[in-house]
Order: C-alpha cells, then sequence, then structure tokens
C-alpha cells in the first residue's frame, strides 16, 4: 500500500481492514491450515502500519484501544503504533501528539502490567525519534521540542516529590523519549541532569539516593550510545565536577547497594571518552583498589574487580601504573602477627589481591606486569611447608587461569602468557617432583591432585588459542621434556637429577603425577599441529595407565593417551597402537586386580577413536575377540569400532564387580568432558553423537535389563538413567511412550544415583510431555511421594520438584490426587534441611 494512491478511497480502505483490528481469533482445533493468532496480527499490522494515508485515521482508533480495558488490545495498539512511526512524520503525528502523550503516560504511571509500560515506552522512543527526523524550515514549529516540552512538564517535577512514589515511572518515560536521538537527550539531559545532582545532595537517606544515583546512571548510559560529543553541546561535560563528586560519595557510602550503583555509574562514566581528568581516574582507581581489597562485603569487592577489569583496556598505563604496584605490595607484605585469626585476615586480603590482579589483567601491557607478580608469588608459596599452601596454590592458579582466559581473543598477550607461565609452572612442578624423588619437603603442594588440577586449566586455556606456528613451537619443547627428560628451556634448570615420568621404580611416582599436566597441553593443542614422537608417546601413556598404582596418574594418562587418539589421523599408525591398547586391556578386564584400572582407560578411550579407519581400508584388526568395551574417543569420532567396545561395555553391566563402575562409564561417555574431547580443546566431536550413541545402544540396554539377574539389573537402570539425562529433550520426548515404564521402574531401585539421575529425567518431561506422562499420573504420583523420605538430601529435593512439576499435568488428571499430595507435602515441611523445606513448601503451594 505504501506506493498505492488510492484517491478519495483511502477511508475506505481503511475500514474494510481496520475492522478486523485488533485481532481476536483462536485457531480450531485440527486446523489443517495451522494459521495462528499472531500470523494475523502482524499481517493486519503491515497493513495498517504501511502508509502515512491511514494516519488520520487509524491514530484514533489506537487511542481508542489504549484508553480500552482489554490489554490484548493495548498491547496490539502500542505495537502498532510504533510500527507506524517508522514511515509516518510530523505532519500525520502533529494533531495527535497530546492525546498519544496523555495515553503513554497514564498506562505508564497506573499499569500493573510489565509488558504494556515495556511498549508504552517503546512507543514513546519511537514517536521521540519520529519527531527527531523531521527538517525544520524557518517559519515551522519545532514539534520535538514541543512533545518533549510536555514530557518535561508531566514528569520533571514527579522527580522532586519527598514520597518519591512516582519517581521511577517519570524516569522511564524521560529516559525513553531522550533515547530516541541526540537532539532529545541533549534536550532532555539539560533539564533533568541538574535537577538530579541536586536531589542527590538534598536527600541523605542511602536508599534515596540510591534511587536517585540509578536514574542519574539510566541518563549516564544513554549517552555511551551517542559516543564522544564536542564540549559545547553536552550538558554532561559542563557538570563533571558534580557528577564525580555526587558517584565517589556514593563508593565511600555504608550502604552496599548504593555503593554497587556508584561502581556501575563509574564504570559507564569511565567509558565515555575525555569525560574523567587524570586526577580522576587516580582517585577511580584508589576507590577501585579499596573496595576490592578492604571492602568488607563481597559484592562490592567483586563489583570493583569486574569495573576494574572493564575500565582497565581503556586506560592500561594508569591502572597498570598505579593499581597492580599497589596490589603488589599488599600481596607480598607477608602476614603481620600471630594467631588464627590474624592469619585468616591477612589470608583474606591475599586472596583479595591475587583476585584483583586476575580481573584487571584485561589489556595485554597490564598482562605483562601482572603474570609475573602472580607466578613471584606462587614460587614464593612453593618454598613453604605449611597444610595451607595447597589452597594458597590453588588461589594462585585459578588467578591464572582467568588471566589465560582473558587473553585468549589477542594473539600477543595469548603467546606472552603462554611463553612465560607454562614454562614456569612446568618447571616448578617438575622441581617439586625431583624434590620429593630424592626426599625433601620443599614444593609438595605443587604434587597434591587438588593443584594439578588447578594447573590442568591453566595450561589448557593458554594453549587453545595458539596459532599451530607457535603451538608447533611449543610442542617441540615440551614432548621432549616428559619422554627424553629434556630440560633446557625451563628457567631455573637446575635440577638435583633427572626427570623420567615414564619410567620404571617406585621413587619415580611423584614425577609420573605431572602426567597431568602433559595431558592438559597435548590434549589442547589444534588438530594440524604434528606431535614430535607421538607414536612413543601414545605406547607410554598406554603402559603408564595400564600399570601404574595410583588412580589420579593412571586416569590423566588414560585421558592423554584418548585425547592424542582421538585427534590421530586414520591410518596403519593409528591400527596399530588400538591393537596394542586393546591387547593390553583385554587380559585385565576379563582377571586380575587391575580391572577398574583398564576398565577407566577402556571408557577413555573409545570416544577419542570414533573416527578411526575411515579412509584405511575400514579396521583392518582382528578386534572381535577382543574386549568390545566404549570409549569416549570412539563415541566422538564415530569409529567403525564403536559398536563392537559398546556392546563390551554393556556385557560388564552383568558383572558384579565391575558393573556399577560400567554403569556410571555411560555418564562418562555422553556428558561433556571438562579437560580433554571437548570442542574447545579441537578435539574432534561430530554432531549428534548422543542421538547416535541412543539409537544404537538403549534398545540393548533395556533388552539387557529384561534379561538380567537381580543382582545386577539396576546397573542396567543406572546406565540407561545416564543415557536419558544427557539426551536433547526433543529426541527422549518422541521415545517416551517405549521408555517410560522402565524409567518408573528405575525410581523403585535402592541405588540413590539412579534414583537422582531418574528424577533429573523426568523432571523435564512432566513440562515437555504433559499428555504421554498423564497416563501414569497414578505410579508418578505414589513414586514421587515415597521418594520425598528419602534419606539422601538431593533425591528428596529431586522428588518435590517432580512433584511440583506434575501440576503442569491437566487440571482433571490431578483432582483425584489432590487432598493425598497435600497431606503428604506437609511431612517435608519440618526436613531439617532448608533446601528441601523450601521445594516442600513451593510444591505444596502449587498443588
Amino acid at each position: 500500500l505504501s506506493s498505492l494512491s488510492a484517491g478519495p478511497f483511502v477511508e475506505e480502505l481503511f475500514e474494510v481492514t481496520s475492522c478486523y483490528f485488533p485481532v481476536d481469533f483462536t485457531p480450531p482445533p485440527n486446523d489443517p491450515h495451522g494459521i495462528q493468532r499472531e500470523d494475523l496480527i502482524l499481517s493486519l499490522r503491515a497493513v495498517l502500519a504501511s502508509t502515512p494515508q491511514f494516519a488520520e485515521f487509524l491514530l484514533p482508533l489506537l487511542i481508542e484501544k489504549l484508553d480500552s480495558e482489554l490489554q490484548s488490545a493495548k498491547l496490539d495498539s502500542l505495537q502498532t503504533l510504533t510500527a507506524c512511526c517508522a514511515i509516518y512524520g510530523q505532519k500525520e503525528l502533529q494533531e495527535f501528539l497530546p492525546s498519544l502523550w496523555s495515553s503513554l503516560r497514564r498506562e505508564v504511571f497506573q499499569t500493573a502490567s510489565e509488558k504494556i509500560e515495556t511498549e508504552c515506552l517503546a512507543a514513546l522512543r519511537a514517536l521521540s525519534a519520529c519527531l527527531s527526523r523531521s527538517v525544520l524550515s524557518s517559519d515551522s514549529e519545532d514539534l520535538l521540542d514541543s512533545f518533549l516540552s510536555s514530557i518535561l512538564q508531566d514528569c520533571r517535577h514527579h522527580l522532586c516529590e519527598p514520597d518519591m512514589k512516582l519517581v521511577w515511572p517519570s524516569a522511564k518515560l524521560l529516559q525513553a523519549a531522550a533515547g530516541a536521538s541526540l537532539r532529545s537527550y541533549h534536550r532532555i539531559t539539560h533539564s533533568v541532569l541538574p535537577l538530579l545532582l541536586e536531589q542527590y545532595t538534598k536527600h541523605t537517606q542511602s536508599s534515596q539516593r540510591r534511587t536517585i544515583l540509578e536514574m542519574l546512571l539510566g541518563f549516564l548510559e544513554l549517552q555511551q550510545k551517542w559516543g564522544h560529543v564536542e564540549e559545547d553541546e553536552s550538558i554532561l561535560l559542563s557538570l563533571q565536577a558534580p557528577v564525580c563528586s555526587v558517584v565517589f560519595s556514593a563508593l565511600i557510602d555504608p550502604s552496599v547497594q548504593l555503593q554497587l550503583v556508584g561502581i556501575k555509574a563509574l564504570t559507564v562514566l569511565g567509558s565515555l571518552q575525555g569525560f574523567l581528568s587524570s586526577s580522576d581516574l587516580e582517585l577511580v582507581v584508589d576507590h577501585l583498589i579499596r573496595l576490592a581489597l578492604h571492602e568488607e562485603d563481597s559484592q562490592s569487592s567483586e563489583a570493583a574487580m569486574e569495573a576494574a577489569g572493564s575500565l582497565a583496556p581503556t586506560y592500561p598505563k594508569v591502572f597498570s601504573g598505579r593499581m597492580v604496584p599497589r596490589l603488589e605490595e599488599e600481596l607480598q607484605s607477608g602476614r603481620a602477627g600471630k594467631g588464627e585469626e590474624s592469619y585468616n585476615k591477612q589470608h583474606s586480603l591475599q586472596q583479595r589481591c591475587l583476585q584483583a590482579l586476575a580481573a584487571v589483567s584485561t589489556h595485554t601491557s597490564i598482562v605483562r606486569e601482572t603474570v609475573p607478580v602472580l607466578l613471584q608469588h606462587l614460587q614464593k608459596v612453593q618454598k613453604g611447608t605449611e597444610a595451607r599452601n595447597t589452597q594458597d596454590t590453588v588461589s594462585v592458579c585459578q588467578s591464572l587461569h582467568r588471566v589465560a582466559l582473558q587473553c585468549q581473543q589477542d594473539a600477543e598477550g595469548c603467546w606472552y602468557f603462554h611463553q612465560t607461565v607454562v614454562p614456569c609452572l612446568l618447571a616448578m612442578a617438575v622441581q617439586a617432583a625431583l624434590q620429593e624423588s630424592t626426599h625433601r619437603l620443599q614444593g609438595k603442594a605443587l604434587l597434591e591432585e587438588e593443584v594439578l588440577a588447578a594447573m590442568i586449566p591453566v595450561i589448557s586455556a593458554a594453549t587453545t588459542h595458539l596459532s599451530p606456528e607457535l603451538a608447533a613451537q611449543s610442542v617441540s619443547h615440551v614432548v621432549p621434556l616428559f619422554l627424553n627428560g629434556e630440560v633446557s628451556f625451563l628457567p631455573q634448570n637446575s635440577f638435583p637429577c633427572s626427570f623420567q615420568p615414564f619410567g620404571d621404580g617406585e621413587c619415580l611416582e611423584a614425577q609420573r603425577r605431572l602426567v597431568a599436566l602433559l595431558m592438559a597441553f597435548v590434549c589442547s593443542l589444534p588438530r594440524n599441529v604434528a606431535i614430535p614422537q607421538q607414536e612413543w608417546l601414545l605406547r607410554e601413556l598406554l603402559a603408564l595407565s595400564c600399570s601404574c598404582n595410583c588412580p589420579f596418574t593412571a586416569t590423566t594418562a588414560a585421558k592423554c593417551f584418548a585425547g592424542l587418539v582421538n585427534k590421530h589421523p586414520a591410518g596403519q599408525q593409528l591400527d596399530e597402537i588400538l591393537q596394542l591398547a586393546m591387547n593390553r586391556m583385554e587380559p585385565s578386564l576379563a582377571e586380575g586386580p587391575r580391572r577398574t584400572q583398564a576398565l577407566t582407560l577402556l571408557l577413555w578411550v573409545r570416544p577419542a577413536l570414533d573416527e578411526w579407519g575411515r579412509g584405511a581400508g575400514g579396521p583392518g584388526l582382528a578386534l572381535t575377540v577382543l574386549p568390545a568395551q566404549v570409549t569416549k574417543a570412539l563415541v566422538l569420532r564415530y569409529h567403525p569400532l564403536s559398536s563392537c567396545l559398546t556392546d563390551k561395555l554393556l556385557g560388564l553391566l552383568g558383572d558384579v564387580e565391575l558393573g556399577p563402575a560400567a554403569a556410571d562409564g555411560f555418564s562418562l561417555l555422553m556428558a561433556e568432558s571438562p579437560d580433554v574431547l571437548h570442542k574447545g580443546c579441537h578435539a574432534d566431536v561430530r554432531i549428534m553423537f548422543r542421538q547416535r550413541f541412543f539409537t544404537d545402544n538403549v534398545p540393548k540396554l533395556v533388552q539387557g535389563f529384561h534379561g538380567a539377574g537381580p543382582d545386577v539389573k539396576a546397573n542396567y537402570l543406572k546406565g540407561l538413567s545416564h543415557v536419558l539425562n544427557h539426551l536433547p529433550k526433543p529426541v527422549l520426548v518422541t521415545e517416551l511412550p517405549t521408555l517410560l515404564s522402565l524409567l518408573l521402574e528405575a525410581l523403585s531401585c535402592s541405588d540413590r544415583v539412579v534414583q537422582l539421575s531418574t528424577l533429573s529425567c523426568l523432571h523435564p518431561l512432566l513440562l515437555e510431555a504433559p499428555q504421554v506422562m498423564s497416563l501414569h499420573v497414578d505410579t508418578l504420583v505414589t513414586k514421587f511421594l515415597d521418594l520425598t523420605s528419602s534419606p539422601t538430601m538431593a533425591v528428596r529435593i529431586a522428588a518435590l520438584r517432580c512433584a511440583h512439576a506434575l501440576t503442569s499435568l491437566p487440571t482433571t488428571v490431578l483432582l483425584p490426587y489432590k487432598g493425598r499430595v497435600i497431606r503428604a507435602l506437609a511431612k517435608p515441611l519440618d526436613d531439617k534441611k532448608r533446601l528441601v523445606r523450601k521445594e516442600a513448601v513451593a510444591a505444596r503451594g502449587e498443588w
């Protein structure tokens, strides 16, 4: 219609279309056309808003519907008005502006609907933007100025009311109009900002000051939208001193909530180019340091750290020259005084220093300052022998990990972090392992599982985003370190003996633990990076995972083996290493003391190999006699051997000794891996691998369950619940009718893991497939109510959530059970655990 000239028939054309406004349509059941109410609304809106010629007829209609009591009509009218403003000019709007403003103002001041309020503000913004687009001639009225004057006249005085009842509605209206254009922003803020600053000074209560500062913050955030403006255009620049004074005063207020708003405002001010002077910036940094380190409330401390990280890229010299030295000084100040209380106070301060150093490391120049400080502190902790050094070391690693993540998008910062941190961590770990081998005590904390687990994500995050060229340069040093004991690239490489993590002997146990760091490195490399001596490395990892007595070392060796196999190109070399792996695992799985260890290796190997054999003429191995077990690496790659290996795992479910561990292995196979075999570390992960695993193996699980003896049936239920719990819900819903009876049987299993996993699986199904679940409502109610008395808190909570979710079923289905459920849910209201009582209140209230 926009290009159609209707001539004298405009009104008739409008009438034949507007008679359907607002659309009131409910699609009939089993409608073959699939037409929805929203489709008709959008189509009609497109017609009504297609031409300015409809304005004189449409705008009165919209005003009329806005004044009605029907919420849907109000929403449709507001959205249509917003759409019309995109094509109207001031000529079409001029006559109706007072009425439109009156209706919008009333809805925002009085409405109880958040949707209505949101659409009113959007319509007001659209009106102001439309008027802002008008080109003024010398003799024409400035409609934008007069419209904004009306808004200011009706809203401005509410900002000064002592009871502050209409403060927020007025502020929202003013901000909506100000956000329409730069001209409207200047007009509104020129009148409002001085008033808000005056009101902040006038009010002394923290709650009132917080409200005023939040309004001021809204206008400051709008300034960000327009970017840098000339000094003579911006009222904000002329108010620089009082604005800074107000924000700085909020930062020292005792009220935490006012502090938090002040920190947000400080962040916005810092983002405005040229707004803060050099002295202001120094004061900003001082405030952030004080809040981050010495504010008792953790919310303010964390917010200050986040603000520092946000502002640091804009002012790197200020933060690296002022904040980092202060943090370093506090970190190195040592433990003041004696006693537990003094230690805890100083320890808390050091923890905050570490967190702040990481938070502010958002620019490469700052990273070059903070990383040496963190490493120096780690070395200081390493030299100690106190039991608390373990937690101190973990804290430093957590800070380094955050810095590594923040460096990933900057190639220069990523390489600096990698070549500085990774060799240093390896050197300290090797030093600690060699000292342990020679019976010294220093550095023992670095060999703790908790510490090594904290170092793994640091090395991984420092490696995943390297370019292939730089990654190849790094791998040429790290792999020879573990295979050949080549330590020349490590800093301070004067070690008491040689490093032999794959050697034999009990005295080398500490060195073997460092295979976890090798795993973090090599499993994070891009797939196109060649690993030197890879076949040798794979054989050593395989041997270690099968023979080591330490579960931590054996598991990390198996993971490392799996990660390498997952990325290994198909071909004869891969075939040979697989054959060797199967030959190693088969005897151990059959009998002997290392059955669990062999199962761990096989679980990790399978997903790594799912593409093995492609393009190489098939598997080429006589593996039918080998343990056909699952391994995560094979699943992820769709390896042709997957079905055979999975059958082996399924067979182990009937083993009394290994059955429970094999069942838990299904969770490992289906879940996201936190350290290896995920897309973040460049693993070969095929789409829909979970759906494929489900299709291939769930029927076998069901069949195995029905044929299993009573002592191992729970293993099959546990494996099934793990698979279903990680399956995308749309897939699970389609398969629900055939599996629901088995899931209900799983609820009767005495294994708490099975119960919890099954409840987690059923909860979303109650919400997404109510019709199917309604057929089993009697059993569901009974099972859920029984489990609310479980001795396991997590099971009680999950059961109560499911009982709550039952209320999404049709009311006619639930009514016969209402009294029974309400009576049964009275008991968990007195549960000794607060979280259980909370869920019970919610569920019983809904019933």
